[in-house]
């Protein structure tokens, strides 16, 4: 049974309010992830997302999480 290609994004901030993004390009169950700053690329095949975040945060020193940003305060 074949398998489409599917890309998913994780976006972190950093500390001067700009947006960093790594995609995350799936075929099948190979998995390549692409950081759109810089051009660096990597092979995943575990764990894709975290190694995206380690990327962002160790290379672009982008920490912030938009999605935790915008969740309301109590």
């Amino acid at each position: 049974m074949p398998q489409g290609n599917s890309t998913s994004k994780v976006s972190r901030w950093d500390q001067h309010g700009r947006e960093h993004v790594v995609r995350v390009h799936r075929t099948g169950v190979q998995r390549t992830i692409r950081c759109d700053t810089c051009g660096w690329r990597r092979g995943a095949q575990f764990l894709p997302w975290l190694k995206a975040e380690e990327h962002l945060a160790e290379a672009h020193q982008a920490t912030i999480d938009p999605a935790a940003a915008r969740q309301p305060s109590r």
